[in-house]
């Protein structure tokens, strides 16, 4: 009995040391740490990833450099065309995660890991305004398609159970853009678009109408490799918990999808039109009194002001394209506010001045809205606001919070409390917002214009030669 229990004991004590022997296996985070490296999948896009005039940007990429941030480690951005080049990726480990706008469905979830859910998203139908509406699956009779390894193409394939008729075709050579484009050009008669994408492009392209919600709100998170242990997705979980709480999601949220919530077709036919139409004429002076503000930025609070009317008048006696009072055109040096290029430049220069009288620790865009709103209702509102903001538990130097208390100035039980006393806030708010709009507008039309002009530079070239 003693040899049998002696020789267990051996074989207890030659497994431990064997253990002790084997390589200890790193955690999927510790990895990542040792390495210094985030390594991140996405894809192009307009609220994915994209090259903007000072560098990388986006809605996912700025999430994804929070994250390694968060981490301390540098931040490998690896951007794909398509979803079915970028899934692959990381089945076979050469990523750590994907940031890509991924709504979760029943069939990724089978394939995949995810994190925590920080937007939700409905599928639209949309089609070409004018043409007939479809407003059920059964009236889907004519030609679709949509982008290949999608969630539509997940969706209509769970309708085709019930809807038979329903025929589609997928591509990978276009993207959610190049599909409404289609849609506008009667290539096709609809598609499946996000709804937080589709709002964006609304901006650009109103004639595009939703039929129908063919899939309800979906969570959007980030996809992990299912192999892999649970180390990257608890600090995934901190990581969206923390920015949830101190605002910071919202916050960039509200950067890229805060101000294109509303739609209006008529406005935005007729700011597309105007832009086209009437904007070449101030443009040279836009441009050269914007000094350190984007010309587009400038030229969008123009239209919102006066519809680029040098001879605008309001009911409170602002006048020209910029809408000076009397003491601000005395203030700026402008002795005719109708003349549209003294308007244009002391405007301009008066929104200089309201911005660098915002604090300077107010980050950039919030340091621009607060300035707008300023230009709107004046600093000492703005700074009632910020007070209100504070008060309540909000964060005075984030727009987010801001925008939020500026329509409690129009509140008796609000205003009596501040220093400036009533104020419309509210439209402060709306004021705001609509420049967003239009600034972005402006600046998909500007780039569609140097498109244009390099074709024809390059048609031309290719003639000489």
């Amino acid at each position: 009995m003693k040899r049998i229990l002696g020789t267990f004991i051996l074989v207890i004590a030659l497994c431990l040391i064997s253990a002790c022997e084997q390589p200890k296996h790193s955690s999927t985070l510790e990895r990542i740490l040792d390495n210094g490296v985030l390594k991140v999948g996405t894809n192009y896009g307009l609220t994915t990833y994209y090259h903007g005039a000072t560098g990388p940007e986006g809605f996912e990429y700025e999430l994804a450099e929070g994250f390694a941030d968060y981490l301390g480690v540098r931040l490998e951005i690896f951007p794909y065309y398509t979803l079915n080049e970028l899934f692959p990726q990381l089945s076979s480990h050469h990523l750590d995660l994907i940031a890509a706008g991924i709504s979760v469905t029943q069939e990724r979830e089978s394939k995949f890991r995810f994190g925590p859910a920080y937007q939700s998203v409905s599928q639209k139908i949309v089609f070409k305004q004018g043409n007939v509406r479809p407003r059920s699956a059964v009236d889907l009779t004519e030609k679709m398609m949509v982008i290949a390894g999608s969630s539509h193409a997940e969706t209509l394939r769970n309708f085709k159970e019930f809807h038979q008729h329903l025929e589609w075709q997928e591509t990978d050579e276009k993207d959610a853009e190049e599909l409404m484009e289609m849609v506008l050009n009667d290539e096709l008669a609809y598609t499946i678009v996000d709804s937080n994408i589709l709002a964006l492009l609304r901006r650009r392209h109103p004639d595009l109408s939703i039929g129908f919600t063919i899939n309800a709100e979906q969570g959007v998170a980030w996809a992990l490799d299912q192999t892999q242990d649970d180390s990257l997705l608890a600090a995934l979980i901190e990581y969206f918990g923390l920015i949830q709480k101190d605002g910071r999601l919202a916050a960039l949220e509200d950067k890229y999808f805060g101000h294109v919530r509303q739609f209006n077709y008529v406005d935005t036919r007729e700011f597309i039109r105007s832009a086209r139409t009437k904007l070449d004429e101030y443009r040279p002076w836009f441009e050269q009194y914007a000094e350190d503000i984007d010309w587009r930025l400038l030229a969008a609070m123009s239209y919102q002001e006066s519809h680029w009317d040098p001879k605008a008048k309001s009911p409170t006696g602002v006048r020209g394209m910029m809408m000076l009072t009397l003491a601000t055109a005395k203030e700026m040096g402008v002795k005719s506010r109708l003349d549209p290029e003294q308007s244009i430049r002391g405007g301009s220069q008066y929104f200089e001045k309201l911005v660098k009288r915002i604090p300077a620790r107010i980050q950039e865009p919030d340091r621009i809205w607060f300035a707008l709103a300023a230009y709107n209702i004046g600093l000492g509102h703005l700074e009632d606001a910020r007070v209100l903001t504070e008060k309540q538990g909000g964060n005075p130097d984030m727009w987010i919070d801001v925008k939020q208390r500026l329509p409690q100035l129009r509140q008796k039980k609000y205003y009596k409390t501040t220093r400036y006393g009533y104020a419309r806030g509210d439209e402060a708010v709306t004021y705001v917002d609509n420049i967003r709009r239009y600034y972005d507008t402006l600046v998909w039309l500007d780039g569609q214009d140097a498109d244009t002009l390099d074709e024809a530079e390059d048609a031309a070239q290719t003639v000489a030669d």
